[in-house]
């Protein structure tokens, strides 16, 4: 009997070692689709992370401008009410070529000035509105996909 046990075990051992051979490779090609699919997702949340922030950054940009726009505006009509006031009084007083006096060029000019700025900060609005994500953060996309193929 220990003839046949040891011929039994024998089998049993060349039976198992075919199999323990075969099993490290479908281990491999999961290990292989999980990195895939663990990469797919970590680019796909990575690209996601980047477009969010990317949005959040270009609102905060966007409403900080409009709010100094706004004040601006505000300026302006300030301005605009001096200039009117200081001329109504320059008429009421008798004044001639009110327009040269230095005081009203000067409110004048603060209004350019003010105007120039406003204009300057529409474009800069403009230009928050139209920007897209980066580019690079796009390329890094393409070449994790290109990977994963």
């Amino acid at each position: 009997m220990d003839e046949q046990e040891k011929d039994l075990k024998e089998m049993d051992q060349k039976e198992q070692a075919p199999d323990t051979e075969e099993q490290p490779q479908p281990q491999t090609d999961q290990v292989e689709k999980l990195k895939e699919t663990t990469e797919k997702i970590w680019g796909s949340t990575k690209h996601a992370w980047n477009t969010a922030t990317f949005k959040a950054n270009q609102y905060k940009k966007l409403v900080q401008k409009k709010i100094d726009l706004s004040a601006l505006h505000k300026k302006i009509s300030a301005a605009h009410a001096d200039l009117g006031k200081l001329i109504d009084d320059l008429r009421e007083a008798g004044k001639k070529n009110i327009l040269n006096l230095a005081e009203v060029r000067e409110i004048l000019k603060r209004i350019d000035e003010l105007k120039a700025e406003a204009a300057t900060l529409e474009e800069e609005v403009e230009q928050i509105r139209v920007e897209e994500v980066p580019q690079e953060s796009a390329q890094e996309e393409v070449v994790e996909k290109e990977k994963s193929e």
